[in-house]
């Protein structure tokens, strides 16, 4: 049985909102950095995930693959902020998750495009 592009893609954009929506609350709410102002690690964390918003939310392949890059730069980032710091761990976890489901949709959805496009030309 496979899966439909479009639930690869409604999987794929709960994720990244879902990523999104924890990012601001999580450092502008919950546990704003000591630091830096929140302004500036809101600035730094949210505006990577605008760059893709308008191709993911056209469904467009290309926007798809690349964005695959920033999921792994949040994976990435949320695993060493569970290894670093103690408090944040739920917090980094939900990134991890987030993260990890916007990756895997999104290849999903490649995916079943391309396997859809392979059946329609007869390859």
């Amino acid at each position: 049985m496979t899966i439909p592009a479009a639930a690869w893609r409604g999987m794929t954009l709960g994720g990244y909102f879902a990523l999104f929506a924890l990012l601001i609350v999580w450092y502008g709410w919950l546990s704003p950095s000591s630091g830096l102002p929140t302004f500036f690690v809101l600035l730094v964390l949210g505006t990577p995930l605008l760059l893709p918003l308008r191709g993911l939310l056209h469904g467009r392949r290309y926007t798809y693959q690349w964005s695959l890059f920033l999921a792994l730069a949040y994976l990435t980032h949320g695993i060493v902020e569970a290894y670093g710091t103690p408090d944040d761990r739920f917090y980094a976890g939900l990134e991890i998750l987030f993260a990890l489901t916007w990756l895997i949709a999104a290849i999903g959805y490649v995916r079943s495009l391309g396997a859809r496009k392979a059946t329609s030309t007869g390859v």
